[in-house]
């Protein structure tokens, strides 16, 4: 597991230029939809704020630098984001992805573009075997998170990655869970990494964007294209939200990393819990994969209780006075979910079940309070 030594030095400059005009040490919120050019076609770099943007322009300039890539595209969410990478496809074209993963991006995937004629192939990437015998000439992209939503299984990158170079397919990872702070796909040989900016990036809880990362200079340029062209990009006060956000995103990640450790580990003793789910348990299945390429564990994690009814769940999830039930993850406070109700709602029940997303599966974004206060928050709703 590679250290942390010297990430708050790039989070904190990372993106960061001052202003030219005013020395300003935080970039400007340049809320302009145009820009004046001296003669046609003669400007400054900047035509159409749909197109070009300062602010974005060093959002994008950051998530290259906290991903280890080359080149970094904003999108207003992290949907948009994932549309971004499944418009590089055609019909006919195959796609491998996570049976484990956020059902915002299943919902794309099954009721999107299954109609335009791309075929989807689920599987249970944490073996990377499956992955390779799921292949066919048609597939084009592999698509996997890790950890996984909600059920934090664990995808050897280095491995996917190598199965889809061998067979000229993108390989996309969600980083969503673990942040920069904790993994950087790309030096394990991903395409593309993808973020809800939403979640740690921001790390507030009051924006939606999204981002992709690259290091192949025509695939940016294809990517730019489509974003461009589509439109579905972030305006400038949320890119300054996410750059201010990055910049403290080191320290919160060792708080949530800390308190994660503790819940985890007081939840496990818990008589009325059963399970939980966490993958710095060294008994975890792909413990020593997440060893190999995370630098620490974080906060998300999820529990099924002994009695694992809809209505054990609700008791808890209606019981809390510091975790706040509600949709999203990776703000400063920290937040319980029912994944089969809310997040994971658009995906079949047959279809959850039997990927082990039971309907008594709790979900947790361990937050940055005290952890003694979260762990009597969760003693006194489990009872």
């Amino acid at each position: 597991m590679s250290n942390n030594k010297n990430l708050g030095t790039k989070y904190i400059h990372a993106g960061a230029h001052p202003d030219p005009s005013t020395g300003a040490i935080m970039t400007p919120i340049f809320q302009t939809s145009t820009f004046v050019q001296s003669a046609p076609g003669v400007h400054q770099g900047y035509e159409y704020a749909r197109s070009q943007n300062p602010t974005r322009f060093a959002l994008e300039e950051a998530f290259a630098v906290i991903e280890n890539g080359k080149y970094g595209l904003a999108f207003a969410s992290g949907v948009a984001a994932t549309d971004a990478v499944m418009r590089l496809l055609v019909p006919g074209d195959e796609v491998i992805a996570a049976h484990d993963m956020y059902g915002g991006t299943y919902r794309l995937f099954s009721k999107v573009y299954e109609k335009m004629n791309i075929t989807f192939r689920y599987v249970d990437t944490s073996n990377a075997e499956h992955v390779a015998n799921a292949i066919t000439p048609k597939t084009k992209l592999i698509w996997i998170e890790t950890p996984t939503n909600p059920l934090m299984n664990i995808t050897d990158i280095a491995a996917v990655a190598a199965i889809g170079k061998m067979h000229n397919c993108i390989v996309c990872v969600d980083n969503t869970f673990a942040s920069p702070y904790l993994q950087n796909p790309l030096d394990d040989g991903a395409t593309i990494v993808m973020h809800s900016a939403t979640k740690y990036l921001g790390g507030h809880s009051d924006v939606i964007q999204g981002c992709l990362v690259m290091n192949d200079s025509e695939l940016r340029d294809q990517l730019y294209f489509i974003q461009k062209s589509t439109g579905a990009v972030p305006g400038p006060q949320d890119c300054f939200l996410v750059l201010r956000g990055i910049k403290t995103l080191h320290v919160r990640m060792q708080r949530h990393c800390e308190n994660g450790i503790k819940v985890a580990a007081y939840l496990r003793q818990h008589p009325k819990v059963s399970k939980v789910y966490w993958c710095g348990f060294e008994d975890h299945p792909n413990h020593a994969v997440a060893k190999k390429q995370m630098r620490g564990f974080g906060g998300m994690m999820s529990f099924t209780l002994k009695d694992d009814s809809i209505e054990a769940a609700t008791k808890v999830l209606s019981s809390t006075k510091i975790f706040s039930l509600a949709e999203s993850l990776g703000g400063v406070e920290s937040l319980i979910n029912h994944p089969a109700s809310m997040t994971h709602a658009s995906i079949p029940r047959d279809i959850r079940i039997a990927n082990g997303l039971t309907d008594g599966l709790i979900r947790l974004s361990v937050g940055i309070e005290d952890v003694d206060d979260i762990i009597a928050d969760l003693a006194q709703a489990i009872g």
